[in-house]
């Protein structure tokens, strides 16, 4: 037998709770929940409207009707690109990224541009009141008649509002999924029966009512999208806002996509009016740099499939410590400890007396192994107190022998190096062509000759 669950509701609201609470949540009413009998479930679910993409009994697959499913736009066409070809009715996003960073600002944008266009669009808030919505929506110019707002913190709200009597919006935005709750699950708001029992019966609902449904999760500490790891294998896009919240850049990743490439990226500015698309990137984050400096150096980076040019900074001072200090910032500290010991090994530098910090400027954060060449150009400017060439632009990766190995999608970051008017640039190629070397001793030679 079914296991019977007990719910309260609100003699003043109607609002239901799972738990006895002195305290109405919805309505702060004091001591007016009272014990009924939980709402029963219908034996079979309602029928699937014609072009939906859902059925409950097979059909020949060549048969299946796909009119109604051409993806539209949403309003900002980079961000149409980096999920293929826009949003498509009946899909699942799923969006994470640290609290602050920007998530509920660019989708309250998305909602309202795709309001813009004639079409509606729900925002359901469970963190948010209606009049602060309003408030963010105000600022960023966002109050179209099309864009509809729900602040409820129980999926059968939002439910409702999808198959109710009024237009079935074109798209939904749940913010957050950890915050809703579900009376077909037992617990409080976030654990994994709720956020199981909340996202399943939205993606149903959403895929016969044939809306694009928007997820916003929360993250772990770590930066990984908190919850079941059954969430990601639900949706058809992942994507995670990323920066630092003391910045004004956020960058937006897309690490799942079944309608469209994987690992793609897309960078915004924080403003006024929101959230800012940055359309060349390339040199976004060099910023003011002054190359007369010594200790600087710019590497040619690929994040997903973009060439970045960031610059990396190097400070060799000496110290007056028994153990020197070796600190890193936007890069594992342990590439840099790996770099210095394989320059003292090969080019016969001593750092027993000095102080080495390094970082990569304007608060970006890079993984990839082509970094380690202009790290290591970065550290010898510092330490022979030599600036390099004002246009030069590295990457390789920089073996344990002193040997540099060439790194993925090469071709590209050259390209891009020459439409930026880099010069000279220097890359690993066997020792061959205009700007290749082989050694982290070719590298000193070129550059710093007469230490």
């Amino acid at each position: 037998m079914a296991k019977t669950r007990e719910i309260y509701l609100c003699s003043v609201c109607g609002a239901q709770t799972l738990q006895w609470r002195g305290q109405c949540p919805n309505c702060h009413e004091w001591n007016t929940l009272e014990a009924a009998a939980p709402r029963p479930a219908t034996g079979r679910r309602s029928a699937a409207p014609s072009g939906s993409g859902v059925t409950d009994r097979p059909v020949p697959l060549r048969d299946v009707a796909d009119a109604g499913h051409t993806p539209y736009g949403s309003g900002l066409k980079a961000l149409d690109r980096v999920l293929g070809k826009g949003l498509v009715p009946g899909a699942a996003i799923l969006v994470g990224g640290e609290p602050g960073i920007g998530k509920s600002t660019l989708l309250l944008q998305v909602a309202g541009l795709v309001a813009a266009q004639g079409k509606p669009a729900l925002y359901a808030s469970g963190e948010e009141s209606l009049p602060q919505i309003k408030a963010r929506g105000e600022r960023l110019h966002m109050l179209d008649p099309n864009l509809m707002a729900l602040a409820t913190s129980r999926v059968e709200d939002v439910l409702d509002a999808l198959t109710g009597g009024s237009a079935t919006p074109a798209l939904v935005v749940v913010d957050s999924v950890q915050t809703l709750t579900s009376l077909e699950a037992d617990g409080l708001p976030g654990n994994v029966s709720q956020v199981r029992a909340v996202t399943t019966a939205l993606l149903e609902a959403c895929r016969r009512s044939g809306c694009t449904l928007i997820l916003v999760g929360h993250v772990t500490k770590d930066g990984v999208l908190a919850g079941p790891r059954l969430l990601e294998h639900m949706v058809d896009t992942v994507i995670s806002l990323e920066g630092d919240r003391r910045q004004m850049f956020r960058l937006l990743r897309v690490f799942k996509n079944r309608f469209g490439p994987n690992e793609e990226l897309l960078v915004f500015r924080m403003g006024e009016r929101g959230m800012q698309v940055v359309d060349d990137p390339s040199t976004f984050f060099l910023g003011a740099r002054d190359a007369s400096l010594s200790g600087t150096a710019v590497v040619m980076a690929v994040d997903g499939q973009r060439p970045l040019a960031v610059e990396v900074q190097a400070l060799v001072a000496r110290t007056f410590l028994s153990i020197p200090r070796r600190a890193a910032l936007g890069f594992d500290a342990n590439r840099l400890h790996l770099l210095l010991a394989v320059l003292e090994k090969r080019l016969k530098l001593n750092f027993g007396q000095v102080d080495i910090y390094a970082k990569v400027g304007g608060g970006m954060r890079l993984q990839e192994p082509g970094l380690d060449l202009a790290l290591v150009a970065a550290v010898l400017s510092s330490y022979y107190d030599v600036p390099l060439p004002e246009k030069c632009v590295l990457w390789g990766e920089v073996d344990l022998n002193g040997q540099v190995r060439p790194v993925a999608a090469q071709d590209l970051r050259l390209s891009q190096a020459r439409r930026l008017g880099f010069e000279p640039i220097i890359y690993p190629d066997g020792g061959a062509g205009k700007g290749g070397i082989a050694t982290i001793a070719a590298l000193q030679q070129r550059l710093f000759r007469r230490q």
